[in-house]
């Protein structure tokens, strides 16, 4: 019982810690274009 009064709440800051990463990403425009390296690597721009 002892351990739960430590195992809540750190999973609680986990869980927030990583909204707030996922959040800071998010804003600094980490997923805004998801289609253009994929289809980058399809393009043949061969100059040699």
């Amino acid at each position: 019982m002892e351990s739960l009064y430590l195992l809540v709440p750190l999973s609680i800051a986990l869980v927030f810690g990583a909204l707030w990463i996922f959040f800071r990403a998010s804003d600094d425009g980490q997923f805004d274009d998801l289609e253009g390296p994929a289809l980058r690597i399809l393009q043949d721009d061969d100059n040699g």
